[in-house]
């Protein structure tokens, strides 16, 4: 992935700081979390929706940590992961994005996101970079 975007990829470290420019994927077996003073958190807590690692826990631990200016997003999946993560968002001021369920390969995982949330917008996968890179520079203006 890393040679596929401008920006680099890696797999996250505990404990380590977050940068900007840099995307993290959490290591197999462990939900990665943020913490309030901007660095990364392994944990081996239990499985949520059946999955370690899980969409929720990175969410819900963004959403304290950053407030309004989180931006989540829900794409396609197979079960309700995400959903509870982005009702946190929006409870602490952030945005929340879906991707349209008509759009998706599996419309389970943005459609209970749609249920759980007031989503702030439904886009097809096709939009969403082009909506997001428009909204990150409006914030920034």
């Amino acid at each position: 992935m890393d040679r596929a975007t401008a920006i680099a990829v890696k797999e996250a470290e505990d404990k380590e700081p977050m940068h900007s420019q840099t995307a993290y994927v959490a290591p197999a077996g462990y939900h990665l979390l943020i913490e309030r003073d901007g660095t990364l958190s392994l944990s081996l807590d239990e499985k949520v929706n059946f999955c370690r690692p899980a969409i929720d826990p990175l969410f819900e631990s963004a959403a304290d940590a950053f407030g309004p200016g989180l931006i989540g997003i829900v794409l396609t999946g197979a079960n309700a992961d995400g959903a509870k993560g982005l009702m946190r968002i929006k409870e602490q001021g952030g945005y929340a994005i879906v991707q349209n369920p008509r759009s998706a390969e599996s419309p389970c995982m943005p459609q209970a996101a749609i249920d759980a949330a007031r989503v702030d917008k439904v886009l097809d996968l096709e939009h969403v970079s082009s909506f997001l890179a428009r909204l990150v520079k409006g914030f920034s203006s």
